[in-house]
């Protein structure tokens, strides 16, 4: 099945970037204008140029991050991640060198909260109608552009599908075009649009005007075919695309880039690049440490009571893979009389005698992972990720399952999606284990800041479950 998320329509900057930019503009001009109102705030030339800097800053530092290119075919959510934290690092960069400069003296505290937070509220406001009436005009016809797909194929049906979730695009399906007999193609899906005619006559028609975008969906080993089609295209005016079929592959967050001008596409990717990794980077911080300063007292309770009920340490740092498969040390509270760490492994089973009395307790509550903090502010762990495995098991595994390592495109995690799903605690079997698996990869394929808070909120009410924890 082809996943929902992996065709993604990319245009070309167009006006609506341009007023994005105006808007943008306009609410840093509206935000310092409030908080002009402000009592003792000196509304002089000074304060002016400063809101100057900071529309140019802005502009500046949404380009580093891309907040100006398009957004058609990324959620709405994406977009305002992006804006609030083009904002973010930009006032911090603004804030450093007014302090530095002195700059910053004159303007009252509260007078700066008020641009901070206005700013930061009319920035995901003005998304989310711009979004809004886009969608409605598309909706209704206005600005829509006639496009055809060649190719009954699995692709192609999906192509359809997702343009018409997505009327904000402004095209208007107009059919298939296959020179294929329906023996071989097979019928086209109920309410994804007909098959129309020959290729010949998607010619004509683009000759003549009347179809505007045509998307080539063959299979990437009809190259000749393909050739020959661009060759008839090119006495056209008509934009044409060519899909490819990458989903002969399995593919793990693919994107695009260039190399030198030369355009190449990711299969296997990390999905935490540019804005996206900060963000998880920025929350995974901000939220470890709070845990830490909430979990401080009990994780001191919890060490007493290990010193005081058997022998030996109070932490146990086990061998795991991280990221890119380097390996890494996992904290944990001890909870066994054993300390496996070597090549061979046995995982923990019901009624395991190596747990010690208290170290049940620990293991049910999920409590022994809470040293597992430290590790994701140093930063060889995330909050939320695919759950590490002791090296052993990786070593066996990535041999009976494929596809196993590329769980470790991203950091592991303190919880993760198979976890709230119910695949958590002992794999004894290799179904169990490859049923993780898939879920860890679609954890990446699917990855949000939502996604992630979701997974820490489901976590809570599966540890107080207990389910599979032992």
């Amino acid at each position: 099945m082809i996943p929902r998320n992996v065709l993604r329509i990319w245009h070309e900057k167009s006006l609506a970037d341009a007023l994005l930019r105006i808007s943008d503009a306009a609410c840093i001009g509206l935000a310092f204008a409030v908080a002009a109102r402000y009592p003792k705030t000196l509304v002089d030339a000074n304060y002016w140029l400063a809101m100057t800097v900071t529309i140019i800053t802005v502009f500046l530092v949404g380009e580093l991050v891309g907040l100006y290119c398009s957004w058609r075919g990324v959620a709405t959510s994406r977009e305002i991640a992006a804006a609030e934290l083009t904002w973010v690092y930009s006032g911090a960069a603004l804030l450093v060198v007014g302090v530095l400069t002195r700059f910053t003296d004159h303007l009252p505290r509260g007078a700066l909260l008020i641009v901070v937070g206005t700013v930061a509220a009319l920035f995901a406001a003005t998304r989310i109608v711009i979004r809004m009436v886009q969608r409605s005009m598309m909706a209704k016809g206005w600005n829509t552009r006639k496009f055809a797909i060649i190719g009954v194929t699995e692709l192609g049906v999906r192509l359809a599908r997702n343009m018409e979730d997505a009327p904000e695009f402004g095209l208007e399906f107009s059919g298939f075009y296959d020179d294929r007999p329906t023996a071989r193609t097979g019928d086209v899906p109920e309410g994804v649009g007909e098959k129309l005619g020959t290729i010949g006559e998607l010619v004509d028609l683009a000759q003549h005007g009347e179809i505007h975008r045509i998307y080539i969906t063959l299979p990437m080993r009809a190259e000749k075919r393909i050739r020959h089609l661009l060759d008839q295209f090119a006495d056209s005016t008509a934009s044409v695309y060519i899909v490819p079929d990458f989903f002969v592959f399995e593919l793990l967050h693919s994107r695009w880039t260039d190399i030198g001008g030369l355009p190449v596409v990711s299969v296997f990717e990390n999905p935490f690049y540019g804005v996206d990794g900060m963000a998880k980077r920025m929350s995974d911080v901000a939220l470890a440490s709070m845990a830490l300063a909430a979990a401080a007292i009990p994780m001191m309770v919890i060490a007493a009571m290990i010193k005081l009920t058997s022998r030996g340490p109070v932490f146990f740092r086990q061998k795991r893979y991280g990221l890119d498969g380097r390996e890494i040390l996992v904290w944990k509270f001890r909870s066994m009389r054993v300390a496996d760490n070597g090549p061979v492994v046995k995982q923990a089973t019901k009624g395991d005698s190596r747990i010690t009395p208290f170290g049940r307790i620990l293991r049910k509550t999920s409590l022994d992972e809470l040293p597992q903090l430290f590790n994701v502010i140093e930063g060889n762990m995330s909050l939320v990720g695919p759950r590490p495995h002791a090296s052993a098991h990786n070593e066996q595994y990535r041999r009976l399952i494929p596809g196993y390592m590329l769980r470790h495109k991203v950091k592991p995690g303190i919880t993760g999606l198979a976890q709230v799903l119910g695949w958590r605690g002992e794999t004894d079997t290799l179904d169990k284990m490859s049923n993780r698996i898939q879920y860890d990869l679609e954890y990446i394929r699917q990855w949000s800041l939502w996604m992630d808070l979701k997974i820490l909120c489901k976590t809570v009410f599966v540890v107080f479950s207990q389910q599979n924890a032992y």
